[in-house]
């Protein structure tokens, strides 16, 4: 569990990150009391809240491609000191009296958009730092200092604002950015060298979600995370209206939060026994059915004391869940595009978290909070029955690059940006394995649009009963270049499957589209 502390970079970003975080929970208490000290309405309360999660939809899949494109250590470094300077204008403005509803909410958008482009480059970064055996341990101490941070946060705001103002939360958060800069700065990343041209922005956002939409295991993850955030939002959405119903002081609340918390630590600190027991599947079943029977209970009990337990278990089953998948998720998309798969994951998960907040909050409203947290836990465990669909990942593939194929020597000009190019490779089949040898293509084919290709198909030659012509377009020479190099170690028993169907060498044609001189 701990030894990826061992690592020193790894150990320096994750304390710089709990004090980084306990100041940006700070930041967020002190910026909703400060909206309601101006006294504006419940709309401009509720606004704050948009201001934060809004980045996360508009740019989680221009900095996933960023964070592919760029250096990821720069790009964070980048958006650190862009918060640290947002911070720094909120504390001057509010030290000044010169805050305003409107002008608080613009510097929260700005503060959470810095870090909702950092957040894909920063989780991508974590196979970086520590080895792939210690990748599950990392992500649950990721979760543990995440949870410190909520529990220390919000009740150092209070007790901070309550003595010496809201401007001390904002100038504490400020002066929390400094040991994350300090050590990203000081952080000597390798310079990754391209052998590829690099990848034009809108061609590395298509490219991300192709790749999602082409690799089945990333599509399972996804979707089924999906699936159960938009139950479980409501144990979040609602917490704050079952803690005021059973007692009527924040403390209450506070209470609640720092059980979660606590659980999600104890949570922790059980996954790597449980992942040496059970499979993946088994051990994120188990923790969903957990967490929707503490969201169903969590309506039954009407006091702090027996809240409290549900909580703690709530939170273990919580982290377990997330923190094996976003292990999953890095385990599953290669270096180049781990970036923006990770965007794509961080959209679907706010995406249905915010859906299913609204939706509950809605069923709370009109049929009572007790119907809507069981009906959300009923939900999160049913969940479970996707298993029988699509089964989470076990064992992580090998992702390691696997470029073997003929590299075609051109003649004339090479332009790197002509084309589409139409690549066709032709096979001579055993007659006897025709069957098999058009399901394996039909599934090398899914490889195929993953990595590149925009239009593919198999085409068999009604004059010789033996004779297949995969097909395949890219929309330019160096998009097929990056194809050559997306192939993984992990594709190799399947075009090998393949290749053994066949009676003799397959015969590979690249041609690129002719424009006239007159367009």
């Amino acid at each position: 569990m701990w030894r990826p502390l061992r690592v020193p970079t790894f150990r320096n970003l994750l304390a710089a990150n709990v004090v980084s975080d306990i100041g940006a929970f700070m930041q967020t208490v002190g910026a909703g009391w400060l909206m309601v000290s101006l006294h504006a309405g419940p709309i401009y309360v509720a606004l704050t809240q948009t201001a934060s999660s809004l980045p996360y939809f508009l740019l989680s899949l221009p900095a996933g491609s960023a964070g592919d494109i760029v250096d990821r250590r720069k790009l964070i470094l980048a958006a650190e000191v862009w918060m640290a300077s947002v911070a720094l204008i909120l504390c001057v403005l509010t030290i000044g009296g010169f805050m305003s509803p409107w002008l608080l909410l613009v510097l929260t958008f700005a503060l959470s958009a810095g870090e909702a482009f950092e957040t894909p480059s920063w989780r991508a970064i974590l196979p970086e730092l520590v080895p792939k055996e210690d990748l599950a341990a990392a992500s649950a101490l990721n979760g543990i200092e995440f949870n410190l941070a909520r529990a220390v946060g919000p009740a150092l705001a209070g007790v901070v604002i309550a003595v010496t103002g809201v401007a001390a939360a904002f100038v504490t958060n400020f002066v929390a950015f400094f040991g994350v800069i300090l050590v990203v700065a000081k952080w000597k990343r390798p310079v990754r060298k391209l052998t590829t041209p690099p990848e034009t922005f809108t061609g590395a956002t298509v490219a991300a979600i192709r790749y999602v939409r082409y690799s089945p295991a990333i599509l399972t993850v996804v979707v089924r995370t999906g699936v159960v955030t938009f139950f479980a939002s409501a144990l979040f959405a609602l917490l704050p209206t079952v803690a005021h119903s059973v007692n009527k002081s924040a403390i209450g609340y506070g209470l609640l939060l720092g059980c979660f918390g606590l659980g999600a630590v104890l949570g922790a600190l059980a996954m790597q026994p449980a992942r040496a027991r059970w499979s993946t599947e088994v051990i994120l079943s188990s923790g969903v059915v957990i967490l929707g029977a503490a969201i169903a209970m969590t309506s039954g009990f009407h006091r702090l004391s027996t809240l409290a337990p549900v909580m703690l278990i709530g939170g273990a089953a919580w982290i377990l869940f997330i923190s094996l998948i976003n292990t999953l998720v890095q385990n599953l998309a290669p270096e180049w595009v781990r970036a923006r798969v990770l965007a794509v994951f961080i959209l679907v998960f706010q995406g249905s978290f915010a859906l299913g907040s609204v939706v509950w909050g809605a069923v709370a409203q009109r049929a009572g909070v007790g119907i809507a947290l069981v009906s959300a836990g009923i939900g999160t465990i049913a969940t479970t029955v996707l298993a029988l669909f699509a089964r989470f990942p076990d064992a992580p593939a090998d992702l390691s690059p696997w470029n073997h194929w003929r590299m075609p020597l051109v003649v004339g000009d090479n332009d790197f940006e002509q084309g589409p190019v139409l690549v066709t490779v032709e096979y001579a089949v055993i007659p006897e394995r025709n069957a098999e040898f058009v399901d394996a293509i039909h599934q090398y084919g899914r490889i195929r649009r993953r990595d590149g290709a925009y239009s593919w198909g198999v085409f068999h030659d009604i004059e010789v009963a033996d004779r297949y012509l995969e097909v395949m377009l890219v929309n330019s020479w160096a998009e097929h270049l990056r194809q050559h190099e997306r192939l993984t170690r992990a594709d190799t028993e399947l075009e090998r499957r393949m290749l053994s169907y066949l009676a003799k060498d397959i015969v590979t044609r690249h041609l690129i589209y002719t424009h006239s001189k007159e367009t």
